[in-house]
């Protein structure tokens, strides 16, 4: 495809200020869009936060974020005790696979990020 510039998933929150708290709290910028929606980014990577809930469709968002120092990635997480922050937040140990390896994390709604490098 021609002039694809990025493609960008939405996905809900169950507290919005909570889940928008989350987000900022791992690092991203957040840029309000309007009251029930805001783009939460990190360079030139970027996805949507609604104010919408939907149980069975968050429980089944899932979002891969490639990193290149997962270890550090995984500390500051760590030091950051987002378990402890957050209600609702669940965070693995490393896990490691033949193509790389990666931690689960799931937001406060419960969206889940696989947080991974590629060997």
């Amino acid at each position: 495809m021609k002039n694809l510039k990025s493609i960008r998933a939405f996905i809900g929150a169950k507290d919005f200020e909570i889940s928008k708290s989350f987000y900022r709290e791992l690092g991203f910028s957040i840029a309000e869009i309007d009251p029930k929606m805001c783009l939460v980014h990190s360079e030139n990577l970027a996805f949507y936060l609604q104010d919408y809930y939907v149980k069975s469709w968050v429980n089944n968002t899932m979002l891969f974020l490639e990193v290149e120092e997962l270890e550090k990635i995984y500390s500051s997480f760590k030091e950051k005790d987002l378990p402890g922050k957050f209600k609702g937040v669940k965070m693995t140990e490393i896990h490691r696979n033949e193509w790389g390896d990666e931690f689960f994390l799931h937001d406060p709604a419960g969206n889940l990020l696989h947080v991974g490098f590629f060997h």
